[in-house]
């Protein structure tokens, strides 16, 4: 993508951007969901984010080659459903546990075959995380919107193993662009039979481009300047950050009020993730531009 290379910042506050990126993102995409819906935001997000992606990156389609396009084609379906689900769940539930629960994905992927007592500790705190939360430890939340978003985390945890195979095949920012394509045709036909965009204005388009911007296009040009520079472990320490970020932003922009359980169950979900990582053997990048 043109300016990957001219793009300068520091590691650390790319990433700290990127999160902050992402989930003013998500705030945005909740105030446009009484007009749009879930399904006709995320559509319209995922597609203006397929548009800008072709336009920059160009990726030579006809030139793909089988495996290639075996590779993409799930990945971008994977793209599409998490982020389709994780907007059902935003519907339903503040931004901040919706995060917290989806990071149950690639968690389950940094500890996936592991046998070490190490790691059964990390599990035990995702679990104490997700019971605070849970309808039997008192908690109030819609329990579909806990269900979207723990399928959300699925959807994220394919995406990441699908997306470390298309960088084997197709490196570089052509995977994504062209995975992001895939994952705008498998959320468009839910966008358009929702009837969201039958409310469609000039005002709410350009919201929906700065959602793509804040959501897409800025956070992966900041994620691959990072990773450029920073070690993936550290990087992924990093984005453990993630469901804080996104419970400061529900709170600052949406004024959701988590109880002191819930943040509790927010602070452990952080903990497992980051102490996952820590003690993790050595493991390629993590993919970006996801969520």
């Amino acid at each position: 993508m043109p300016g990957f290379r001219s793009f300068k910042l520091a590691p650390v506050p790319s990433v700290l951007l990127a999160i902050l990126s992402v989930q003013g993102g998500a705030a945005i995409a909740k105030g446009l969901f009484p007009v749009l819906g879930a399904a006709g935001t995320v559509g319209l997000r995922i597609g203006i984010s397929a548009v800008l992606l072709l336009v920059a990156v160009r990726p030579r389609l006809g030139q793909l080659q089988a495996a290639q396009w075996r590779a993409v084609v799930p990945y971008g379906l994977a793209l599409g459903t998490m982020n389709f689900l994780f907007y059902c769940a935003l519907a339903r539930i503040p931004l901040g546990l919706a995060v917290t629960l989806e990071f149950v994905g690639p968690l389950a992927v940094a500890l996936a075959g592991s046998r070490r007592w190490a790691d059964v500790v990390w599990v035990l705190l995702a679990g104490a995380g997700i019971a605070l939360l849970a309808p039997w430890g008192g908690s109030n939340l819609d329990t579909l919107g806990m269900l979207f978003a723990l399928l959300a985390g699925g959807a994220w945890a394919m995406y990441i193993v699908l997306g470390g195979r298309v960088a084997a095949v197709l490196p570089g920012p052509q995977g994504v662009a062209v995975g992001m394509l895939f994952a705008s045709l498998a959320v468009l036909p839910f966008s358009v039979a929702a009837g969201g965009w039958a409310h469609l204005t000039p005002q709410l388009l350009a919201a929906g481009t700065a959602l793509a911007v804040l959501s897409s296009a800025l956070p992966f040009t900041l994620e691959m300047n990072a990773l450029r520079q920073l070690p993936s472990r550290t990087f992924s320490i990093l984005m453990s950050l993630e469901p804080a970020a996104a419970a400061v932003c529900g709170l600052v922009f949406l004024h959701e009020r988590l109880t002191l359980a819930q943040w509790l169950a927010v602070a452990l979900v952080m903990a497992a993730s980051a102490g996952a990582t820590l003690t993790a053997r050595p493991a390629p990048a993590p993919a970006v531009g996801g969520e």
